[in-house]
């Protein structure tokens, strides 16, 4: 579980990273071509990138966290039912 709490851990660094950076390098561009304004290219494409990667980064994060999830419960069940069964020494009847 080790790997994947670094996979979790290094995304959600990479998404902050991202979104720091989009808010200080691109704060008011929106990431689409299209806009009412004209907006430089240079700072559409920037603004696109830095979005693509803070999507990305969410995404790992939130399937590293759900498959850690998913391998806990798993191990939790298994402790569940794996304990000892019922002994099955005759037991003495007094008549």
């Amino acid at each position: 579980m080790s790997a994947g709490w670094k996979i979790f851990w290094l995304s959600a660094v990479m998404f902050a990273i991202a979104f720091g950076v989009g808010r200080l390098v691109v704060p008011d561009i929106v990431p689409i071509a299209f806009a009412k304004e004209s907006q430089p290219s240079w700072a559409v494409m920037v603004a696109f990138g830095l979005r693509a990667i803070e999507l990305t980064a969410a995404w790992v994060a939130i399937m590293s966290l759900s498959i850690m999830t998913g391998a806990w419960a798993r191990d939790q069940l298994r402790r569940h039912f794996r304990r000892a069964p019922f002994d099955t020494r005759p037991t003495s009847r007094a008549d």
